[in-house]
């Protein structure tokens, strides 16, 4: 789930806590009682003692969703592989392309043997000012197996 959608989830969820609230027991008349509003997600949804691991991008987690950020190790090789196939893959952006790569591994979880719906969902997700419709099939699926080797290579 990118960041926008974890916000319009988590705004709905809100509001619709805040309109429950409002209300009144329509047996009794009294008000309602007040509940707390849900508690707000953590900013790092890793939990504490995933981060004590010494890789999270080479292990599975729980659900295979978006992996955990890479640690410095394999975001770095992860960065080599995609300016090797092509620079303005990261466009001096590595934390996008990281992002990006996280997303994708969902796509793969998702999806594990249409192969074609993966490479479409690449072609979609890494675009850059020179690519604004993406890198094509073939770029593609080679960012879709940097991204399967080094961020999620268990999926």
């Amino acid at each position: 789930m990118n960041h926008r959608t974890a916000t319009a989830v988590l705004t709905v969820v809100m509001a619709t806590a805040g309109l429950t609230a409002c209300g009144s027991d329509k047996e009794t008349g009294q008000p309602a009682p007040k509940t707390p509003p849900p508690a707000a997600a953590p900013s790092n949804p890793v939990a504490p003692e995933a981060s004590s691991k010494p890789s999270a991008a080479t292990e599975a987690p729980k659900s295979k969703g978006i992996p955990p950020k890479p640690d410095a190790a394999a975001q770095a090789k992860y960065i080599a592989a995609l300016t090797a196939i092509d620079p303005d893959i990261v466009n001096t952006k590595p934390d996008k392309a990281v992002d990006r790569g996280r997303n994708q591994c969902e796509t793969i979880a998702n999806f594990p043997k249409d192969d074609q719906k993966q490479i479409d969902l690449t072609n979609q997700r890494f675009t850059s000012p020179n690519h604004p419709d993406g890198f094509g099939p073939a770029t593609a699926a080679k960012i879709r197996d940097a991204v399967h080797t080094h961020l999620c290579p268990t999926y």
